[in-house]
């Protein structure tokens, strides 16, 4: 088994996991006026599309940390619209 693909699919994980912190954050504080909605939607998106490439070419590593990324984006967004205030 090849390292590169453990340590890729690791640190992806990692730092699709780095959105959860500002799902916190808005929660925690009831608001989300400072996060930029634009933002999130563009990582949304583009982790998406790279989520279906690792799909079309069965690629562990890319699936596994865009599928967190995706949820970590989402996280953020839909934390936006319940806290938009």
């Amino acid at each position: 088994m090849e390292i590169l693909p453990i340590i890729t699919t690791i640190f992806g994980t990692f730092m699709g996991l780095a959105y959860f912190p500002q799902t916190y954050k808005i929660f925690k504080r009831k608001s989300a006026k400072d996060v930029s909605l634009l933002t999130y939607s563009f990582f949304g998106i583009g982790v998406a599309i790279w989520l279906i490439y690792g799909i079309s070419i069965m690629n562990y590593p890319i699936i596994i940390s865009n599928a967190t990324a995706l949820i970590g984006a989402f996280s953020v967004i839909i934390a936006y619209f319940m806290n938009k205030h």
